[in-house]
């Protein structure tokens, strides 16, 4: 066997340029530029463009570059504005010697997305499909849940993931009770807000080995796994929140998910599985059908079992609440608006 010819090394000068448009950056970011400079290794472009980007933050917000940092949004958690945004681009360009649209740009929303899109654009594959962007007026209308129990404001849809938002604005019936002169949202709705993520991107995206429309009523909480709640959320936190499915084998999709609050990780989960049926052909409401039918019933059993009557609304279809609630109700699509507390009226 032939041994593989040894990449050249970039010249004298080549070198010396890039050290000197990189002289702000970390040592590791030269090196790797200098490395996919000689190799033109893709896998190297993720590095380079979280350090050109720490070169232009603060340094609070540099060190929330550390650790899972895919789910920071630019602006929001980063403090990134448009120009500083066409500096870092300006720079990328320059350093892995590619070329990003300009229209490209309003979609790039988290280091996640900049981190998708210049990988694709190193290996010459066309930039990843952009986000579909689901608004309240939406969201309710698809959504078996309901306000008060709808802890969703807005959402993008992507080919493997979903991101959606929550602001806690302190009005919440149950933060009167949790806790006593400290309102703190409560880490199980942490959970359930990732569970009804989950199930949006069910009725609303395009999950791969889900193959039909999905019925809003035949969703159901299964299981959770490997939770870990690290932050306390209060009134004026907004909750950032992404899951990927990690399997799917119908009647079933386990999700992982992950809650942030201005960067910082709140809450996670390494396994969320929910039930679902498929809509039956020509049926408006969606009757559960085929594979699905048995998931359906196995959760309507365990939605009926007798329980605690609770004096506050109950979730239509809950995630993490689904034992709480008596019976399987369908749902019409209505209007609605925000209230200027956050939350959603019909």
């Amino acid at each position: 066997m032939s041994n593989p010819t040894p990449t050249p090394p970039l010249p004298q000068n080549g070198e010396q340029e890039l050290r000197e448009t990189l002289k702000r950056c970390s040592a590791e970011t030269i090196e790797a530029a200098i490395q996919f400079r000689q190799a033109k290794n893709p896998e190297l472009a993720n590095a380079i463009v979280v350090g050109i980007l720490a070169r232009f933050l603060e340094r609070e917000q540099r060190e929330k570059l550390h650790g899972e940092s895919d789910y920071l949004r630019l602006s929001e958690d980063l403090g990134v504005d448009s120009l500083t945004m066409v500096e870092v681009v300006m720079l990328v360009e320059e350093v892995l010697q590619i070329s990003i649209k300009n229209e490209d740009l309003r979609d790039l929303r988290t280091i996640g997305d900049v981190k998708a899109y210049v990988n694709a654009v190193a290996r010459g594959l066309p930039p990843p499909e952009p986000p579909k962007a689901v608004g309240i007026a939406e969201i309710v209308e698809v959504m078996p849940h309901q306000h008060p129990f709808l802890f969703l404001q807005e959402a993008e849809l992507r080919a493997k993931e979903a991101r959606g938002t929550y602001r806690i604005s302190g009005q919440e019936f149950f933060l009167q009770g949790h806790f006593k002169d400290r309102p703190v949202f409560p880490a199980s709705l942490q959970l359930e807000a990732l569970g009804q993520l989950g199930v949006l991107l069910l009725l609303k995206g395009k999950i791969a080995g889900v193959e039909g429309r999905v019925d809003p009523t035949s969703i159901y909480f299964t299981s959770c796994m490997g939770i870990r709640c690290v932050r306390p959320c209060l009134p004026g936190d907004v909750l950032t929140l992404s899951v990927r499915p990690r399997r799917v084998k119908p009647p079933a999709v386990t999700f992982e998910g992950v809650v942030t609050v201005n960067g910082e990780k709140a809450a996670f989960a390494e396994e969320i599985t929910l039930v679902f049926g498929y809509a039956a052909e020509g049926s408006g409401s969606g009757a559960a059908q085929g594979a699905g039918a048995g998931a359906t019933t196995s959760a309507a059993a365990v939605a009926t079992a007798k329980q605690p009557e609770l004096k506050q609304p109950e979730s239509a279809v809950s995630g993490l609440g689904a034992a709480t609630k008596s019976a399987p109700k369908k749902h019409a699509g209505r209007k609605s608006a925000v209230a200027k507390s956050g939350h959603v009226r019909g």
